[in-house]
């Protein structure tokens, strides 16, 4: 459609990588040498988190997906030959299939402390590993528009990044049991429906004033629109084993805040749906991935989540050239055939019978494709 830019979709990708022990496979402290390696080549593109065996990195703002997959690449290889320099691996994956969270190590820093101090074990079993995306917005009030609709689409693009299967050595019988571990924390999950960007401050501003949280950054849902940044920030995707599968999830996000905004030019809206119903989906996606039904609620039925994940190609079909991710989202069908992380990782396992194995392979497909 003439008159429409999609110029101010940007995208940030933040991905959380797992430091492992080459020798028993185990996820192991860093010491934060990784961390202080990568500040020196790739500056403030990388960071500490909670635990000390997991690094952060976050690309620069990027124009596009092709600066998005360029960017990821670089963070992936830079990582990977630092932690190889130090005798370490990394990998990704939304759990270990097999290390315990009481032995992993708290990152010594006054805003980790402080979570660990008022969540207790909530916070320092949260040894998970999880994708965010931020696409860029022209404005707060879009934002907030844009993700009101868009959580409707959560479950179908999660269902994809499924991502771990595994938790403290036992088959969870869960595609991604990431999820299930952060539920603990409080302001999680699906958020609610706002009518405006100033009633979501007003709520915000709400919990700071009775010291529930001390910034909005305490708010981790499955989608926010971002307390300093003009952008709609996706949280609630594992972190997906390949570099592809990452850009493929991340063009998702972009063609979905795209096709909204599109539809709002026209004076249309999606339908918005109750956070309840939004959630019913999200369970059977960690649950069961792509393999499993979603329900339609248009169609108040269920529906096979592959067809409905080509249902949502179809939806937004006519923003992808725009965005130039046409060769990015082709790829999906090539995900729904491969499987995802977790049904990867359970099929080596069923192969084996080893985790060992499940996570040489994780750290194997670390860098594929790059």
């Amino acid at each position: 459609m003439a008159g429409i830019s999609y110029k101010h979709f940007t995208l940030g990708i933040e991905e959380e990588y797992m430091v492992l022990d080459p020798e028993t496979r185990e996820l192991r402290s860093h010491e934060q040498k990784i961390v202080h390696e990568g500040q020196k080549i790739i500056k403030d593109k990388v960071k500490a988190e909670m635990h000390q065996a997991v690094v952060e990195v976050g690309t620069d703002i990027c124009q596009n997906i092709d600066e998005a997959l360029n960017d990821v690449s670089l963070l992936r290889k830079t990582i990977s030959g630092i932690a190889e320099s130090l005798g370490l691996w990394v990998g990704a994956s939304g759990t270990h299939p097999f290390s315990h969270w009481e032995r992993q190590l708290i990152t010594d820093h006054v805003r980790y402390n402080e979570i660990v101090n008022e969540l207790q074990e909530a916070a320092r079993s949260n040894l998970i590993f999880g994708l965010h995306v931020h696409v860029g917005m022209e404005n707060r009030d879009m934002a907030m528009h844009i993700a009101n609709s868009a959580r409707y689409f959560l479950p179908h693009v999660y269902a994809l990044s499924t991502n771990s299967p595994f938790w403290e050595g036992r088959k969870t019988g869960y595609k991604s049991f990431r999820t299930k571990v952060f539920d603990k924390f409080p302001r999680t999950g699906i958020p609610d429906y706002f009518e405006s960007v100033e009633a979501y401050d007003r709520y915000v501003n709400l919990l700071i004033k009775t010291n529930c949280i001390d910034n909005a950054k305490k708010i981790w849902w499955d989608l926010r629109v971002h307390p300093f940044f003009n952008t709609v920030e996706f949280r609630i995707c594992d972190v997906p084993m390949t570099v592809k599968e990452t850009i493929i999830i991340a063009a998702l996000f972009q063609g979905i805040c795209a096709k909204l905004y599109q539809l709002r030019s026209r004076n249309m809206n999606y339908m918005v749906y109750q956070r309840a119903l939004v959630n019913e989906n999200k369970w059977r996606a960690s649950r069961y991935g792509i393999d499993g039904h979603l329900i339609d609620f248009g169609k108040e039925e269920e529906v096979n989540t592959r067809v409905l994940i080509y249902e949502l190609l179809d939806f937004i079909n006519d923003v992808v050239d725009p965005l130039g991710s046409r060769h990015i989202i082709n790829m999906v069908p090539s995900m729904l055939d491969n499987g995802t992380g977790a049904d990867r990782q359970l099929h080596v396992y069923e192969q084996s019978n080893s985790l060992v194995n499940v996570v040489d392979y994780i750290h194997g497909q670390f860098l594929e494709g790059i």
